[in-house]
């Protein structure tokens, strides 16, 4: 079934009353306990192997760009053309970071390097959702006290708050420079699959 949300679709099903995740390291009741089922019944995460999901492990720019990627669907990138000389042929991220770059989620750390295995954090996690969603102008005040005017990610983050896809570390703070966590992410995509 596909979801329309904001202003773009993600090609998800819902998660079943009762559904379970089968990922041992998942336990019951925990805020990303649902998203994480949700996201491994849509094959957006298989896990990291030995039936683990590892939500408290940082989360690198090639798993992000690549769950963004499968929740809409896994579309084929309409360009061969691929401006990172730090992305190869045959990876699992390769077509995900075509898409991206080409649909503008992501410009990459330089024009030449998306720098796959760095460490994606909170500011870049809900900056790639924002671009997803077209960059709708966000309405109503900054919540947090450390997310400055004029940032990168400074009207990412207000959407992100005013759709309830986040609502910080704190109340008054987001931490835009924490690394953003496996759990996180599938949470914050969850969160957009539901508007």
């Amino acid at each position: 079934a596909t979801t329309s949300t904001l202003d773009y679709e993600f090609d998800v099903v819902p998660v079943q009353s009762g559904a379970k995740v089968s990922f041992v390291d998942v336990p019951d009741a925990q805020y990303y306990t649902k998203p994480v089922t949700w996201a491994a019944t849509n094959n957006i995460t298989t896990g990291v192997g030995n039936n683990r999901f590892a939500p408290m492990d940082d989360c690198n720019r090639a798993q992000m760009v690549t769950f963004l990627w499968r929740a809409v669907g896994s579309p084929d990138p309409k360009s061969t053309q691929n401006p990172f000389t730090d992305v190869k042929k045959g990876e699992f991220y390769y077509n995900a970071v075509l898409w991206a770059s080409e649909n503008g989620i992501t410009t990459g750390t330089t024009k030449t390097t998306f720098e796959p295995n760095a460490t994606v954090n909170r500011a870049q996690a809900v900056t790639f959702l924002w671009r997803l969603a077209e960059q709708p102008g966000p309405t109503g005040k900054n919540p947090f006290k450390d997310v400055k005017s004029g940032q990168y990610y400074t009207d990412a983050v207000r959407w992100a708050s005013q759709n309830e896809i986040t609502t910080g570390t704190t109340k008054t703070t987001f931490a835009p420079d924490n690394a953003c966590t496996r759990s996180q992410i599938v949470t914050f995509l969850y969160r957009c699959a539901q508007k």
